[in-house]
């Protein structure tokens, strides 16, 4: 029988946090221990949960925090709005004590305000309107603010996808606008964060063609490099690049250091490596990168040494034929999330050698079966259209090897497009370990877990098709 609803407690906007407050109760007490537990604080009660009951409680905790910040923001842009220009001194964050209501937000959290201002922002783009005559009309981003209400993304997802849209509504298509939103959105519920700012570039290099060069005429315009030397004789550079400039610098820097982590790699490991250097090195990433960058000077100085790493690095342009061709349109580089325009690319074509998107004619074999065991130059390339980087996690395609799926030694497997994959080191040996199985295709590559990690053993999307925008889906 349905119990009848509770005076104190009226449905509505606290309804989707009071649900999912019980399901995270639900989780924690079903991955605590039956037995009586030594009683004690969080910590002790966090120790005691098991692994499943410890993702659980994860998941639950998060669809909280995203609940809790959603009404965050829906307060935060009340307090906005009833301290508007039109209240002067009588307006709510005054009346309080404050200069302004992101401060007053930002008192009320804690936080800063910029995250006070993201607050204001993503409630002000995602709240139901008011017309002169009472009204009400839908949220500007529809789209969004159902994600949000619902807990499907979080704040500052869609403050992303907002602040984009928000930039571009005067010079795009409003159909289309609606279309792209509802791919971010749909984005934003399956990747990270950082995965999604790159939809939100490339959306916007869609939606607005004529903004990307203006935009690259900006950043370029921005470009700097400061050198100092502080008093412990340490230099230090401060460089801001655009994607132009930044592009051979990136790409360089990355040979060298992949180059060297390669060099880690412990004798006769599965799909290559090289043999161990005599001295462990023992640096950081970033100190690889130092090195790299003095290497780099060096070698311009007139060293001897060769950089051999440096011979087999280039830089991928990837445009569409069309936008090649007529000069409109965007572009992207391989490594780097901010789109070029279809102008840049070609003129960075005449600078040196374009390398297209279509690989594999009869000039260039990609399928060499066993008669090679490393894979080549142009096989990287063409994995690297399908895997975008590393096709498990999204690591940058500078930090990636191709390696067979079917082991070389073990399997015999063929060095072929269909038998091979880009992955960073991690994700290689996690792979191998755990006994992943990986089905490629043409254009999509599907990851497999073992049973003890999901016992259906659902098929799993990597590559650059996980990361991608789709608008077809969301049309």
């Amino acid at each position: 029988m349905e119990q009848p609803p509770n005076p104190q407690h009226p449905p509505g906007a606290l309804a989707a946090l009071r649900r999912d407050v019980a399901a995270l109760g639900e989780a924690w007490a079903g991955g605590s221990p039956a037995w009586s537990a030594v009683r004690g604080g969080a910590q002790v009660e966090v120790e005691q949960l098991s692994d499943t009951g410890l993702m659980q409680a994860t998941a639950a905790l998060a669809r909280v925090r995203r609940d809790v910040d959603a009404l965050l923001s829906r307060v935060a842009a009340e307090v906005s709005k009833r301290s508007g220009p039109a209240f002067g001194d009588t307006g709510l964050a005054k009346a309080q004590g404050f200069q302004n209501p992101a401060r007053l937000v930002a008192a009320a959290t804690g936080g800063s305000l910029g995250d006070a201002r993201r607050l204001i922002a993503v409630g002000t783009a995602t709240a139901e309107r008011q017309s002169f005559t009472g009204e009400r009309l839908p949220s500007p981003h529809p789209h969004v603010g159902e994600a949000l209400g619902s807990a499907a993304i979080s704040v500052e997802a869609a403050s992303a996808i907002t602040a984009m849209l928000d930039r571009t509504s005067m010079r795009s298509d409003a159909g289309r606008a609606r279309v792209v939103e509802s791919a971010l959105v749909e984005l934003a519920e399956r990747v990270p964060l950082e995965t999604l700012l790159r939809g939100v570039r490339e959306a916007e290099a869609r939606l607005d063609p004529d903004g990307v060069e203006p935009r690259e005429d900006e950043l370029r315009m921005e470009r700097s490099l400061t050198m100092r030397e502080d008093a412990r004789g340490m230099v230090h550079l401060h460089a801001r690049l655009d994607p132009e400039s930044a592009a051979a610098v990136k790409a360089a820097i990355e040979a060298l250091v992949g180059d060297a982590l390669r060099r880690r790699e412990p004798r006769g490991a599965a799909g290559g490596g090289e043999p161990r250097p005599v001295i462990d090195d023992l640096r950081t990433i970033p100190q690889i990168q130092a090195d790299a960058l003095a290497a780099l000077a060096r070698h311009t100085l007139g060293c001897t040494q060769s950089a051999t790493p440096l011979a087999r690095t280039t830089v991928v342009v990837r445009i569409d034929l069309d936008a090649l061709v007529s000069g409109l349109g965007h572009a992207r580089i391989d490594g780097l999330d901010q789109p070029i325009s279809a102008a840049t690319a070609r003129r960075m074509a005449a600078d040196a050698e374009l390398v297209p998107a279509v690989l594999g004619g009869e000039s260039l074999p990609l399928d060499l079966g066993r008669a090679a065991r490393l894979f080549t130059k142009a096989q990287r390339l063409a994995l690297g259209e399908r895997d975008g980087g590393c096709a498990s996690c999204g690591q940058n395609i500078g930090y990636v090897e191709a390696h067979h799926i079917d082991w070389w030694e073990r399997d015999a497997g063929p060095t072929d497009l269909a038998n091979g994959v880009l992955l960073c080191s991690f994700c290689h040996h996690m792979i191998h370990r755990d006994g992943w199985q990986i089905r490629p295709g043409p254009r999509e590559i599907w990851f497999i877990p073992p049973p003890h990690i999901d016992p259906a053993q659902a098929p799993r999307l990597g590559g650059r098709a996980r990361f991608e925008l789709r608008e077809d889906r969301a049309a």
